[in-house]
């Protein structure tokens, strides 16, 4: 009996240590595509990638991120989504393809991104 008790104990603490050291799963990040139709449908701390395309000449701490798919329309008559992203650190460079974690807030009239966090992966030259 206390043989079979060491063998569940075992496989319990071999579970937990898997969970523990695999994780549950990291969330993939969204494209800015994949947000642009309906951003307050998503609720909470969410995380957003894209490439750091404008800087708001009158707030410099609002920027815009468009997906990274805009990259191969190079005509001026693409139509890109900028999602606009508030954050308070360190604004990106134009071109720096950027994870943006944190949550769609309605500001006025529009919807706003505001980020709690901005990891800056790598630098695309756009030319813009």
């Amino acid at each position: 009996m206390k043989k079979q008790y060491l063998i569940v104990a075992a496989g319990i603490l071999l579970f937990a240590s898997a969970l523990v050291f695999t994780g549950t799963g990291d969330t993939k990040a969204l494209n800015v595509n994949d947000v642009a139709p309906d951003p307050l449908a998503y609720t909470g701390v969410i995380t957003v990638t894209g490439i750091m395309a404008v800087v708001s000449q009158e707030d410099p701490s609002l920027f815009g991120i468009m997906d990274k798919s805009e990259l191969q329309c190079t005509t001026p008559d693409c139509s890109k989504f900028y999602l606009p992203v508030s954050y308070q650190g360190s604004t990106p460079a134009v071109g720096d393809e950027v994870v943006v974690s944190g949550r769609f807030t309605q500001e006025g009239r529009g919807v706003i991104f505001v980020a709690e966090t901005v990891k800056i992966l790598r630098n695309h030259n756009i030319g813009m």
